[in-house]
């Protein structure tokens, strides 16, 4: 099986994190007023884990991932893209309160007018997305729960567990314009993928991943 064995990069920075392969390996403990410690380890891009030990409360603490920037999150146009697809493998500890999950920016990266953020839940343990549920989506296989709020934000909550596997992202975010979820043509600027920690029952609690990759043209 594969692990990562002998890191090639640490950190237990708040915002430390590592370029390999065209990706950026990123801890990201973004929520730091609330956040407990967290350790990052990476072999490379996709072969890393994180050991983190997180309060037990239900606010994301945290969101160690890699994620590929496009344009140096400048973005283009989505309808520029005829293939924008994902392969991944990563696996919470099955403890605490978290969601592993893909994070799309999409229209600029974090807080912003007009900016959207599309989720993809591909492991969920005791967490609840923002918003409402609105719609169904089934793919490949899987169906999803499609969550959405009034400020940009939609997730597909897978309903049964995906520990590894790939994705169709352009018909995902296809089908979330179609619903009036997301702006027609946003620009993609960010796609990611890894844990959100809310909790970790109060110990130390890990989560490994081992494949990742994103596919645009």
């Amino acid at each position: 099986m594969r692990g990562c064995r002998s890191p090639e990069f640490t950190t237990s920075e708040t915002d430390g994190g590592w370029s390999d392969g065209g990706y950026y390996v990123h801890n990201n403990m973004w929520n730091a007023d609330e956040a407990g410690p967290e350790t990052l380890r990476a072999c490379a891009y996709d072969n890393w884990y994180v050991d983190s030990t997180q309060p037990d409360s239900t606010s994301v603490k945290t969101y160690p991932n890699v994620h590929k920037d496009i344009n140096e999150q400048k973005g283009k146009p989505f309808n520029d893209y005829s293939v924008i697809k994902t392969t991944f493998a990563g696996r919470g500890p099955g403890v605490g309160i978290y969601d592993v999950a893909y994070d799309l920016w999409l229209n600029g990266v974090g807080d912003g007018n007009g900016v959207s953020e599309l989720m993809v839940w591909t492991e969920n343990l005791k967490q609840r997305p923002s918003g409402d549920k609105l719609e169904t989506y089934t793919a490949g296989g899987a169906t999803y729960d499609v969550w959405a709020d009034d400020d940009g934000y939609v997730a597909f909550v897978s309903r049964a567990t995906q520990y590894s596997g790939s994705l169709d992202l352009k018909a995902m975010i296809a089908f979330a314009i179609g619903k009036g979820l997301i702006p027609p043509n946003p620009t993609v600027n960010q796609i990611g993928y890894g844990i959100e920690f809310c909790s970790t029952g109060g110990g130390k609690a890990r989560f490994t991943l081992t494949d990742f990759s994103v596919t645009m043209s």
